[in-house]
């Protein structure tokens, strides 16, 4: 489990394989040479395993399934990764649970900048409506938002300064594609309404 809160930006040094299967190579910094073969990293929203580590990598294997449901098969030798560390018992719950498991990519509509924050429309892949609420929380590459207002296409969310500046959402442009995954709980009540419904 993740909080949606990121620690710090990798980039991507190296990728082998194919569209099967393939091999990431992420560079690191020291904040992170501590972690163990095994552990639990979110690289851009992605619950990925550390499979091989060097003093200054991580190395992750990607599933076919992954590579499917996630932008990884786009990414390229120096793509910016935001990075988190999995939940220990005690750590400050400060974004929302994130679970690193995506649901699905979504289309950057607009970038518009409104004072010292921006103002981002994210399209609403089909099927996933039912799942987004004004208010409600949304991870976009890892990243823990508040949505502000939903329509039957899009959703809108304020990015302020510090999230700007310390992920990978700054460099984000129109055209672009996140890496979405809903909120859990929003997952369980639409689970719920629909078998009631069925009921």
């Amino acid at each position: 489990m993740f909080t949606g809160l990121v620690q710090d930006i990798g980039t991507l040094r190296s990728i082998k394989g194919n569209d099967n299967s393939k091999r990431i190579e992420v560079e690191v910094s020291d904040r992170f040479t501590s972690v163990q073969i095994g552990a639990s990293i979110c690289c851009s929203g992605c619950c990925l395993s550390v499979v091989e580590k060097t003093k200054n990598s991580l190395f992750f294997d990607v599933s076919a399934e992954t590579l499917n449901k996630t932008t990884i098969g786009s990414w390229e030798v120096t793509t910016r990764i935001n990075l988190e560390t999995s939940l220990r018992m005690g750590d400050e719950m400060g974004g929302h649970i994130v679970s690193g498991h995506i649901d699905t990519t979504a289309e950057l509509l607009s970038v518009e900048k409104q004072g010292e924050s921006y103002r981002l429309e994210i399209s609403i892949p089909e099927g996933y409506a039912h799942y987004i609420a004004s208010k409600g929380s949304i991870a976009l590459d890892g990243v823990s938002l508040t949505i502000n207002e939903v329509n039957q296409a899009h959703f809108g969310v304020n990015i302020i300064p510090h999230t700007w500046a310390n992920t990978t959402i700054g460099e984000r442009k129109a055209g672009d594609r996140f890496n979405l995954e809903v909120d859990m709980l929003a997952r369980y009540v639409a689970r719920m309404m629909h078998l009631k419904e069925g009921a």
